[in-house]
């Protein structure tokens, strides 16, 4: 189990490459040759990417800085904005979405609304990573649902740990509800002299303008990223709904703790019954929430099942 989790980030690597590589020809773009291009600012250091940066992300990178510079209108109006369907909305995730929209129709390829959302309004963009499995919270916690942690691990995930990736979006909050109220695309992180990390962003709508900018990895705005490699789990509850859900409930039936039927990708009722019965075998508290130590107790009892009935075990996670 924990080798097959090791491997995952190289297994999405594959994945999200090949959706980049339909139908395209070689543009010539090549990570060394992004990495030897990044602005890095005198006194700071780049840190490498800790996975490899897929062709998408580079195409994506070259789209948003061929925007460097843009103004909207003197009444707000953008072209991003009227792609969008509001030619003077606010228009942060108007602009990536477009830049997006620009690689897919440069490239025939299929990256809007499969490996990044195309919307508009406050929080629909987050919830949009957070259903497919792919949110790191800046802190570790992601409300509504609860604690995560790294794939593989035994502890909790350290708050301001995550270093992002190139691609990856940055989801900001100002307000006190805890509503997105900007969005940024990362090009690359530093470290200053102090060893503390930055991340550099392109960003729409700065404040009137496309433009870089960096921000401290623990500003307090920092909401979290949607993220381009599916790397952390997180604790799961009653009324929760996405890919992580559904691989939770894949586990249950794996283990004879639900029927196959209910792999629905939402966790109900069932799904809530079934972890308090595993919780009840394995003498955790009966929450009904599928915190760390559940899923840990989960994985430990499917490694043991597919031991003795190998044959019967198909999936993996």
């Amino acid at each position: 189990m924990r080798i097959m989790r090791r491997v995952l980030p190289a297994l999405m690597c594959a994945l999200l490459m090949l959706v980049s590589a339909l139908g395209e020809e070689s543009s010539g773009i090549t990570q060394e040759a992004f990495l030897s291009t990044l602005p890095v600012p005198t006194g700071e250091t780049l840190i490498p990417p800790a996975y490899p940066v897929p062709d998408y992300v580079l195409y994506l990178l070259d789209a948003a800085r061929a925007e460097l510079g843009y103004t909207e209108e003197k009444n707000g109006a953008t072209k991003y904005g009227a792609w969008a369907g509001d030619p003077t909305a606010e228009w942060c995730a108007e602009f990536l979405c477009w830049c997006v929209n620009r690689v897919d129709t440069a490239r025939q390829t299929h990256l809007l609304n499969q490996v990044y959302p195309n919307y508009s309004a406050s929080n629909t963009g987050r919830n949009w990573f957070l259903s497919q499995g792919r949110y790191i919270a800046r802190k570790g916690v992601v409300p509504a649902w609860g604690s995560q942690w790294y794939k593989g691990q035994d502890t909790p995930m350290a708050k301001n740990s995550y270093v992002p990736q190139p691609g990856d979006w940055v989801f900001f909050s100002t307000g006190a509800l805890g509503d997105t109220t900007h969005v940024a695309m990362v090009e690359f992180c530093t470290s200053d002299a102090q060893g503390k990390t930055r991340v550099h962003v392109i960003e729409g709508n700065n404040p009137d303008a496309v433009a870089r900018n960096a921000y401290p990895i623990d500003n307090w705005a920092i909401q979290g990223y949607g993220t381009v490699y599916d790397l952390a789990d997180i604790a799961m509850r009653f009324g929760n709904s996405g890919a992580k859900v559904k691989a939770l409930q894949e586990e249950l039936v794996a283990v004879g703790l639900m029927e196959a039927q209910y792999t629905t990708g939402r966790y109900g009722a069932i799904t809530e019954g079934a972890i308090k019965e595993l919780q009840r075998q394995c003498g955790i508290a009966e929450t009904g929430v599928a915190n760390h130590e559940t899923q840990l107790a989960l994985h430990a009892l499917a490694v043991k099942i597919s031991k003795e009935k190998p044959e019967n075990w198909v999936v993996e996670h």
